[in-house]
């Protein structure tokens, strides 16, 4: 979950920086943002394809 609290983290400073007018810091950080976003989602999708075959044990 750190990953997806970095996304949220960057696309609030992105919004942040574009409500002061600093469109070129804005940019960066919504490009890392939607990065770290599309990598959360690749490894969520992973994990429930390979976490179907764990189970409890008896």
């Amino acid at each position: 979950m750190d990953l997806l609290r970095w996304t949220i983290t960057f696309l609030v400073l992105a919004l942040i920086a574009a409500v002061f007018g600093f469109g070129g810091i804005s940019d960066t950080f919504a490009y890392f943002g939607k990065v770290l976003f599309f990598i959360f989602i690749v490894l969520f999708i992973i994990g429930l394809f390979f976490g179907r075959g764990r189970g409890t044990l008896p």
